[in-house]
């Protein structure tokens, strides 16, 4: 899994102000792919970072990289855990969430519309996804936004920019376990 993709897909995550990302790796031996997750959760898991195949198809892993610390504190939310138990999750526990979320995309074609929890997305837009079928929101950067325009645009730009300043420290010789910030 190389620095280049983790940083490209995940900096904001990386850089401790979001709560997880997903990207597709591609992958030509199972092993290989689990043995490179079990090297990057060595090198992240002092930083407070995990990383976690979701999902397998076609010699491509989808990746979540995630802090699960706060992903529990999202998970905590009462709109949170309204959207869970309504997609038949139990949300006692994060790491019950995500075993569920795991089940969930096996059995999908897409993705299930719940995935933005796992995300840091706000839960109103999360809740506004599904109950406009995707439509009549208010802007799109990340995610579609439902609720706080102004505060998801200034959020998308802070995604943004800490992706350009991560890909040009990695560019300068920079590598991802100096840039994660450590974080419980």
């Amino acid at each position: 899994m190389s620095e280049e993709a983790m940083v490209r897909n995940c900096a904001p995550t990386l850089a401790g102000i979001k709560t997880g990302n997903l990207f597709s790796y591609r992958y030509d031996s199972i092993e290989e792919m689990r043995d490179s997750v079990r090297f990057w959760n060595r090198k992240l898991r002092e930083k407070g970072v995990r990383i976690l195949p979701l999902r397998y198809c076609n010699h491509h892993a989808l990746i979540y990289l995630y802090r699960p610390a706060h992903l529990a504190d999202d998970l905590r939310n009462d709109e949170a855990k309204a959207i869970l138990r309504h997609c038949g999750y139990a949300p006692d526990t994060a790491e019950k969430c995500i075993a569920r979320l795991m089940k969930r995309l096996q059995k999908a074609d897409d993705f299930p519309h719940e995935i933005g929890l796992f995300l840091g997305y706000p839960p109103e837009d999360v809740s506004g996804f599904i109950a406009h079928h995707a439509c009549d929101y208010k802007c799109v950067g990340c995610w579609k936004v439902y609720g706080d325009e102004r505060k998801c645009r200034r959020l998308f730009a802070k995604y943004k920019q800490c992706t350009r300043i991560y890909e040009a420290s990695l560019e300068r010789g920079a590598d991802v376990v100096s840039m994660t910030v450590t974080m419980s």
